[in-house]
């Protein structure tokens, strides 16, 4: 059975109004008052509370009742973002494409996060990395920086991950090359020279490589290209703490989109190279050929965690532009707009600067 629906409020001790998480802090805010809640801690221990789930076991639908929550959802027409709403914080527009939506009563069933890595950056903080990031770009718009700078607030988002555990054991079958030089005669405009030229020697090989994985991580939604998402990293999972919904409070979350069982696939697909390096290096030589890798996996485990993103996504000159930065470390990324203008006169200038070498050597001032 899984766990029933239950909407969660934070409120002031103070004046009664709703106190949000206060980034990088351990404690809840009141705006309204300013009063200061401490977030307890953890009762049993992080260790504990950050216990991985067996991963056979989720894949049959078969985690315990508690490991499971029903959460109340709204899927965004435009994206397809599975946003959570929790609290009594409710979203009008969509975080991630700036489409307006309407909050909805379906619920959806989820596996229940187990760790929430909490914001350390405010939304003043994040902006600021943001405008420093636009005003870095070349041939970006002047107007989109100005816009940013004095636009609306970024979205504080929870963006769900997996995190996946695994012993592995590979038998492989290659070959290791091994370079050696012979002199050889070449002719060259008519002259005879000796040079020493490369060659490998192959050998087969086989062999046994083991390795085992902890945390590789898994963007468990499809709201954000991953080329974005993944160069947010490195996150320090560290940080992690056990979930609480405190750390959500002012805060919105999206559901995953991504399933377990094709979040472990992409998993694989990242330990299948890490195990692909330990092969070759494993073979040895100048170079390698791998004809075929063949895994064993053990001890799998997986979390669901929620790490933290400040996000804004603008509409400038009628098109949509969305930057994310990571709420740890203050890395941005985002769709870049370019200047057409600044881009012309740039072309321009190259153009000029040519034929003023051009010019310069025709008439002898440059050699």
């Amino acid at each position: 059975m899984t766990e029933p629906l239950a909407e969660r409020h934070f409120p002031c001790e103070s004046c009664g109004a709703d106190l949000r998480y206060a980034p990088g802090q351990t404690h809840l805010r009141c705006d309204h008052c300013g009063h200061e809640q401490d977030i307890p801690a953890a009762p049993e221990g992080r260790a504990l509370a950050l216990g991985e789930h067996d991963l056979h076991r989720a894949l049959r639908d078969s985690l315990p009742p508690g490991a499971m929550e029903e959460v109340r959802t709204t899927r965004c027409p435009g994206c397809g973002a599975l946003v959570e709403f929790r609290g009594a914080d409710h979203a009008t527009e969509c975080p991630f494409c700036a489409t307006p939506v309407v909050i909805g009563t379906g619920t959806n069933r989820q596996i229940k996060p187990q760790a929430v890595l909490p914001f350390a950056l405010d939304e003043r903080t994040a902006r600021q990395a943001m405008v420093s990031w636009l005003g870095g770009l070349w041939f970006a718009p002047n107007g989109l920086v100005e816009y940013a700078r004095k636009g609306r607030a970024l979205n504080g988002l929870y963006v769900p991950y997996w995190t996946f555990d695994a012993a592995t054991r590979s038998a492989y079958v290659g070959e290791r090359g091994d370079h050696y030089y012979v002199t050889e005669t070449v002719n060259v405009n008519g002259r005879s020279e000796q040079r020493q030229v490369q060659k490998t020697r192959w050998s087969g090989r086989r062999g046994w490589v083991s390795r085992v994985f902890d945390d590789v991580l898994v963007l468990a939604s499809g709201s954000l290209p991953r080329r974005y998402t993944d160069a947010l990293a490195p996150w320090d999972l560290g940080a992690l703490q056990a979930y609480r919904e405190d750390y959500l409070s002012g805060f919105t979350a999206e559901g995953y989109t991504i399933g377990l069982e094709e979040g472990w696939a992409r998993a694989r697909e990242v330990m299948a190279g890490v195990i692909q390096g330990d092969v070759r290096r494993d073979i040895g030589g100048d170079v390698q050929k791998v004809h075929r890798v063949d895994t064993e996996y053990s001890a799998e485990t997986f979390k669901h965690v929620l790490l933290p993103i400040w996000m804004a996504a603008y509409k400038y000159n009628g098109k949509s532009y969305r930057f994310i930065v990571n709420g740890q470390t203050g890395r941005v990324q985002g769709e870049r707009p370019w200047s057409a203008w600044k881009i012309g006169f740039a072309v321009l200038a190259a153009v000029a600067l040519g034929l003023g070498l051009f010019y310069l050597k025709q008439s002898g001032a440059i050699r």
